[in-house]
């Protein structure tokens, strides 16, 4: 971790993924920053708490989703705990699955 971008923007990238709050906290300090590791993270959070969201749709619309919303919802806590990880340890790791796509998606996030 000897790298000044990372450490500039560790505590930005780790509060991204603390609560919805966090995340728009961490984008808002990141407004003047522009740091690359922070965006990175702050990419990967957007899209782990908009699966979120949908899952939450989905369980609250369906009666039918039962085990398989336990599922997605037990999948989703390992993603936000291998993202989370990657920001703690100072590593731009992309979460598994959809990493890739959430940084296409969210490229616009600086």
């Amino acid at each position: 971790m000897n790298d000044p971008i990372v450490k500039d923007g560790k505590t930005i990238a780790i509060i991204s993924y603390l609560t919805i709050i966090g995340l728009l906290v961490a984008f808002i300090m990141n407004i003047n920053k522009q740091n690359s590791f922070a965006s990175f993270h702050i990419r990967q959070s957007v899209g782990i708490f908009l699966l979120a969201f949908l899952i939450n749709i989905l369980f609250k619309f369906s009666n039918s989703f039962g085990m398989i919303g336990g599922i997605l919802s037990i999948g989703l806590f390992v993603l936000w705990i291998f993202g989370i990880a990657g920001a703690i340890q100072g590593q731009e790791k992309r979460i598994p699955l959809l990493g890739d796509q959430f940084q296409e998606w969210f490229k616009n996030i600086r």
